[in-house]
């Protein structure tokens, strides 16, 4: 037997189940007062909500999909609150790669979570909260596995930046941009490199993450160094 209230008249009980149901989905998908929770099954795939903590989550459907869906989160009260988005965002021409399969030049964007080393762009600061270089004609991204500056920004009036590097001054697609510290601290040739949240051409990328610029500036100019805003890329 189930423990349905067999005094309250039918419409009402179905009203009941009804006013319950949509405020669920209220608490979803925007609360009553406006905060942006997410639903449990979400929650449950997020790093642990620290106070204060920023996190930008990019979700494919399927490892060879060269779209993917953005959102970025906020901690608050021990849980985490969406910021912004959903939102279409490109990554890798060829998809997201497996966890540890990224390699160079293969196309694919890597999979896992990695935090932000500096912004840059072809364009002055806009107001962002991290360090942020501007890129000038000399200023390449060395992708030379055999270099010993592989994977970094190199000032080519001082270094070699190895064989076909990637040139910064590249509009619009580093207009503005943020390093994503992936293969950045080991630098393992062969690993993958210049792998940056960028401007959007409307196409695929190499291998980077890219938005249309003005999504992609709300969100660079709300990330805080201060909380540690990590990227989460994977396959849903």
């Amino acid at each position: 037997m189930d423990n349905v209230d067999r005094r309250a008249p039918a419409g009402l009980r179905t009203a009941s189940l009804v006013g319950a149901a949509l405020f669920a989905l209220l608490m979803t998908f925007g609360g009553i007062f406006g905060a942006r929770a997410v639903s449990a099954s979400t929650a449950a795939a997020l790093p642990p909500p620290s106070p204060g903590r920023q996190l930008i989550t990019v979700t494919a459907d399927a490892y060879q999909r060269s779209t993917a869906t953005l959102v970025a989160y906020t901690a608050k009260n021990g849980r985490w609150v969406r910021t912004y988005g959903p939102w279409t965002a490109n990554v890798g021409e060829s998809g997201i790669a497996p966890p540890g399969q990224k390699r160079e030049g293969d196309g694919r964007t890597p999979s896992g979570t990695y935090g932000f080393d500096f912004m840059f762009g072809v364009k002055p600061d806009p107001g962002v909260r991290f360090p942020y270089r501007q890129a000038l004609s000399y200023d390449k991204w060395n992708d030379d596995s055999a270099s010993p500056l592989y994977n970094t920004w190199v000032d080519a009036r001082h270094a070699d930046p190895g064989t076909t590097p990637e040139n910064m001054t590249n509009p619009p697609a580093y207009d503005y941009g943020a390093v994503i510290a992936y293969n950045t601290e080991n630098r393992t040739p062969h690993l993958g490199s210049a792998i940056f949240l960028h401007v959007s051409t409307g196409a695929p990328t190499s291998g980077c993450v890219s938005l249309p610029v003005d999504k992609l500036l709300r969100l660079l100019r709300w990330m805080d160094p201060k909380h540690s805003p990590q990227i989460d890329i994977r396959v849903a």
